[in-house]
């Protein structure tokens, strides 16, 4: 392969928004340019929009896919199973309307539960897996999440329709956020990503947008943390090229959670940004695209065999004692022994 191309801020490509339906249900996805299929995965509660500093990069080489998974952005908000298999499932029938049979996943928290989910599902569909700070490693998670799990949460989500709610709030979080750089902290805060998570927050404030935000959070945690992993199937991966994305000063999800994705997933790579939150992709949209595009042109597509895969399930976990960091491989068995795992 040759050398990768320079990266440069890219401003002239405008993704489309377009709307399918499936199962009876709208769903939207931004779409831009032309080439293989990279999907774009967001967080919970999130929408596409968090991925449009970084859409235009991608578009100049693939056809990039951003969908409001269902119950977030524009999409509908049904009263429906919201888990990681279910969004999986969800994922599968939208790349079968919109005519790709294989694709590259990034997915952000949430979404990079699911991209992880879609490659056990359908490791036939998957070329590369990227993710992003992602859910279902091990049980830690912010607070705020936790509780985000409660009875009493879509009252308080009720009160964001209030009058002039979402403008107090975003100014509260815009506080935090010049707090948080006028100060320096170092290390995992959620003043960090304060203007992100604010934005999370006040795209709840319709009645159905927080109801389908709360049954998300239950079908992936409850106050003690996060309730699923996919740890103990991860070996699975061993064929599919995973590079694994984190900012060290994540407040919402543990940097350590890298380490132990790390160590569970044989011939992936890390990449740590030191100054970055929750949302490395927002807080240096370059660097990001540049990794992803390094990655994607140093590797081959993943080749499903089926015979290969039943020889790793009849096998069963293996870990990969290489790893260099020095608490991987117990934190790694801890995790899986703590974990409680869904029946996905």
């Amino acid at each position: 392969m040759g050398a990768p191309r320079p990266l440069r801020p890219v401003t002239e490509v405008e993704p489309r928004l377009i709307f399918r339906t499936i199962h009876g249900y709208r769903r939207a996805i931004r779409i831009a340019g032309d080439g293989p299929p990279l999907v774009l995965l967001h967080g919970i509660g999130d929408n596409s929009e968090t991925w449009l500093d970084i859409i235009p990069h991608f578009a100049t080489k693939y056809t990039v896919i951003a969908p409001d998974m269902l119950g977030h952005g524009q999409s509908d908000k049904p009263r429906a199973d919201y888990s990681a298999a279910a969004y999986a499932n969800g994922l599968r029938d939208l790349l079968s309307v919109l005519g790709h049979e294989k694709v590259t996943l990034v997915g952000h928290s949430l979404g990079g539960g699911v991209a992880m989910q879609f490659a056990y599902q359908y490791p036939h569909l998957v070329d590369r897996i990227v993710i992003v700070c992602a859910g279902g490693v091990s049980r830690e998670i912010n607070p705020l999440l936790r509780m985000s799990s409660v009875p009493v949460v879509p009252l308080v989500l009720h009160a964001l329709s209030l009058p002039g709610a979402t403008t107090a709030l975003d100014m509260f979080g815009r506080f935090l956020a010049a707090l948080n750089a006028t100060t320096g902290t170092k290390g995992a805060s959620l003043a960090h990503d304060a203007i992100d998570v604010v934005r999370v927050l006040a795209a709840q404030s319709d009645r159905m947008g927080h109801r389908a935000f709360v049954k998300t959070i239950r079908a992936v945690a409850d106050w003690r943390g996060q309730t699923i992993t996919v740890l103990d199937r991860c070996y699975l991966f061993e064929g599919i090229p995973v590079q694994i994305v984190w900012g060290r000063c994540d407040a919402i999800i543990p940097v350590r959670h890298a380490h132990i994705a790390h160590a569970a997933m044989p011939g992936s790579t890390l990449e740590i940004f030191d100054e970055a939150g929750h949302f490395p992709f927002r807080d240096d949209p370059i660097r990001f695209a540049g990794l992803v595009q390094r990655f994607l042109d140093s590797t081959t597509p993943a080749q499903y065999e089926q015979e290969r895969w039943r020889a790793a399930l009849s096998a069963g976990h293996a870990v990969d004692s290489r790893r260099p960091h020095p608490s991987t491989q117990p934190a790694l068995f801890d995790a899986m022994a703590a974990a409680e795992r869904s029946a996905t």
